[in-house]
C-alpha cells in the first residue's frame, strides 16, 4: 500500500496564519481598521511595511492584502484642517 497522499487531496492554496502575537489581537486583514495592526517589518527606505495581519502597507497609503486584493492609495484630498 502506498502512503503518499492522493494528488486530488493536495491543494496549492496557501494557508494564511496570523503573525499577530499581541493581546488583544490586532485587526484582521479583512477588517475596516486593518491599518491599525502593528508592523513586523518596516522599510521606509523602500516605502513599505508588513503588518502583523499580513497586509503590505505602502507609503502612498496603498495596500496589498494577503489574498492578493489591491487597495488603491487613499490619501486625503485637499488641505488638511486641524482642530484648534
Amino acid at each position: 500500500m502506498n502512503s503518499t497522499p492522493d494528488r486530488s487531496t493536495i491543494t496549492s492554496q496557501r494557508k494564511n496564519r496570523s503573525m499577530c502575537q499581541h493581546q488583544p489581537s490586532c485587526p484582521t486583514a479583512d477588517s475596516a481598521d486593518r491599518e491599525a495592526a502593528l508592523p513586523v517589518a518596516y522599510h521606509p527606505e523602500q516605502g513599505w511595511s508588513l503588518l502583523c495581519n499580513g497586509v503590505l502597507l505602502f507609503e502612498d497609503t496603498g495596500e496589498l492584502l494577503p489574498n492578493g486584493t489591491i487597495i488603491a492609495p487613499h490619501r486625503p484630498v485637499g488641505p488638511v484642517v486641524r482642530a484648534a
